[in-house]
């Protein structure tokens, strides 16, 4: 054994790594471990032995070091979380495919039960809550549901008797909500659930999970209230 791989033994012993550890080599033009504790063993053994290299140099380089490495193992660690995160968002635009979501809007159609469900956020409470459906492309008014006296958060309203004809026809149906917080009657805009027909994961600048809700259009996920 030479001088210098005694040397290099020694410091790999004082380092505490093990030299049978397999190290992934990179590229011929870059510096792996092996290669810095050659170098800085080969510049102690051909060292001025009237001007030694200083101790804080040599602790300066191996700190030096040691911050590449590792912001080399943080920088693959992000890269496989960056992987797992697309797996993720790929599966929750997959598991969002067959349900419903409460979005802002006054157009809904019949669920796969022959139902229509809504909600009525109130910002305070109401002496007076009324639900007036029709059809959405004739005007007929279809039903009105009078809820009463409604406390100020959310109000969920159902209509499950829907004529048989409006829901063969998967007709859309409009909702108009009217309160009254004590000066009058006035409309307040309800939110309705609707059918996701499609998801998908955005590209470039938006990596986001879009949904394509029925009669609504394209969304982020994150704009949707509540899924069923």
């Amino acid at each position: 054994m030479t001088t210098i791989d005694a040397a290099q033994s020694a410091l790999y012993e004082k380092l505490g790594i093990n030299q049978n550890t397999d190290v992934k080599k990179g590229s011929s033009d870059s510096l792996g471990q092996n290669d810095f504790l050659k170098l800085m063993t080969t510049q102690l053994q051909n060292q001025d032995p009237f001007a030694p290299m200083d101790n804080g140099d040599f602790i300066a380089q191996m700190a030096q070091f040691s911050t590449v490495t590792g912001i080399t193992e943080v920088n693959s660690s992000l890269e496989k979380l960056v992987d797992k995160f697309d797996q993720g968002r790929i599966a929750t635009a997959a598991n969002l495919l067959g349900h419903s979501v409460l979005v802002p809007g006054s157009i809904s159609r019949a669920d796969e039960n022959g139902e229509l469900h809504g909600v009525l956020d109130l910002p305070q409470a109401t002496s007076m809550a009324k639900i007036i459906i029709s059809d959405a492309d004739s005007g007929e008014e279809l039903n009105i549901m009078d809820l009463g006296p409604q406390a100020a958060g959310l109000v969920g309203f159902t209509w499950k008797d829907i004529p048989e004809e409006i829901k063969a026809a998967n007709k859309r149906i409009q909702i108009d909500a009217t309160i009254n917080f004590g000066e009058g009657p006035q409309q307040l805009n309800p939110s309705v659930y609707a059918r996701v027909l499609s998801a998908s994961v955005g590209s470039g600048e938006s990596e986001n999970v879009l949904i394509d809700v029925e009669d609504f259009g394209e969304m982020d996920v994150s704009t949707a209230v509540n899924f069923r």
